[in-house]
């Protein structure tokens, strides 16, 4: 199948290596103006003049970046089948559709507020810390991610600061949830409504930047995957969604998960499961969008995804360690940038916890690897 991609990143040229063994063939449509996807045939093109080009070239579409222009986007749904839908671009390119879409489903959030000026802030930041926030985050309703367009603020007085730093016309202000880790379920419905899941993965920020993510967790009970799946399902049903849907949560100490966001494509902390997974979420993602039976999201062994970020630090040394699989993504090296990713796979836990560490001491300005199942 002749598959069209809108964006042209790592995502995308990712999904293209995992297909080309299905016998697809892959073209990109980038909005950017910096591709650095470099498989198949990339059309570069801001102003959108050559998007018929691109549909004739393709029999289905998918997108690798959810900060796409959305007429575009509908306007290759009115002339193609694209999976994910328009409509669930739309819903994840706006945090407040998104929230009001959880609040819909009874998928709990944490408490939060909408606000369009600097004082709303901090009237909002006030009466949330009167009901016993710590501190708020507040967030620009689009375009922010890997932690742009984000504030956190610890008194109200902050928020003239924290509203002209965002830079945005409308906010969401939440309360900053004292939580045990961050975690991530990722699950993939098919054209039938059929869908899997993957096993939840432990995430670790830093900076806003995902660095580590690892799984399968040791003391994950079968009722906390369960509450992962059934929030996440409700969201697959509700937007009839076809491919990998994301979502990102907040695991507090009784074991509730709070959602944070969701994310309409194949994600990050879903790189472990390349070579710790019976099927890549790449793989499941292209199954899906094709209408083919979707793959077995067992783990086959611990795995942990260590992000690459700004520089490249010791690849040699990388490749060194026992269980190693490099994926670059052809990008030249600068301050803050994603530039590739390791997964570490081992025979047990113990060892993958120590492959991490000897990683991440090759990798400048790597944070030493934090996980709530190991003692501090």
């Amino acid at each position: 199948m002749r598959i069209g991609v809108l964006g042209a990143g790592q995502l995308g040229q990712m999904l293209a290596l995992s297909g080309y063994p299905l016998g697809n063939r892959f073209t990109f449509f980038d909005t950017t103006g910096s591709p650095s996807a470099d498989i198949g045939e990339t059309l570069c093109d801001p102003s959108g003049a050559t998007l018929q080009d691109f549909l004739a070239q393709v029999d289905v579409v998918t997108y690798e970046f959810e900060h796409l222009p959305l007429p575009l986007v509908q306007q290759v749904a009115a002339h193609k089948p694209l999976y994910p839908s328009a409509e669930a671009l739309r819903v994840c390119q706006n945090r407040e559709a998104e929230k009001s879409l959880f609040d819909a489903l009874n998928i709990p959030v944490a408490d939060y507020r909408l606000v369009d000026s600097a004082e709303q802030l901090a009237d909002a930041c006030r009466e949330l810390m009167q009901q016993g926030a710590a501190a708020v985050v507040a967030k620009s309703i689009t375009e922010g991610y890997d932690g742009k367009g984000q504030a956190v603020l610890r008194d109200p007085a902050e928020a003239q600061q924290a509203w002209q730093q965002i830079g945005h016309a409308r906010l969401i202000v939440e309360s900053f949830v004292n939580f045990v880790r961050e975690v991530s379920i990722i699950a993939v419905r098919g054209r039938e409504g059929d869908v899997v899941f993957y096993p939840l993965a432990e995430n670790h920020h830093a900076e806003g930047i995902l660095r580590y993510s690892l799984a399968p967790l040791p003391d994950v009970s079968a009722s906390v995957q369960q509450q992962a799946e059934g929030y996440i399902h409700r969201l697959l049903d509700s937007l009839n969604y076809v491919g990998v849907l994301t979502l990102e949560l907040f695991q507090q100490a009784d074991g509730t998960l709070l959602a944070n966001e969701m994310a309409p494509r194949v994600h990050n902390s879903g790189h472990w499961t390349q070579n710790g997974a019976v099927t890549s979420q790449f793989e499941n993602h292209l199954r899906a969008v094709q209408g083919l039976p979707l793959g077995a999201t067992d783990a086959i062994a611990p795995t942990c995804m260590v992000n690459i970020i700004g520089t490249l630090g010791d690849v040699k040394g990388l490749l060194e360690i026992e269980g190693a699989h490099l994926h670059l993504y052809g990008k030249s090296e600068r301050p803050g940038r994603k530039l590739g990713h390791l997964n570490l796979v081992a025979e047990d836990l113990p060892t993958l916890l120590e492959r991490v560490e000897q990683a991440s001491r090759l990798l400048p300005g790597a944070p030493a690897p934090q996980f709530s199942f190991v003692p501090s």
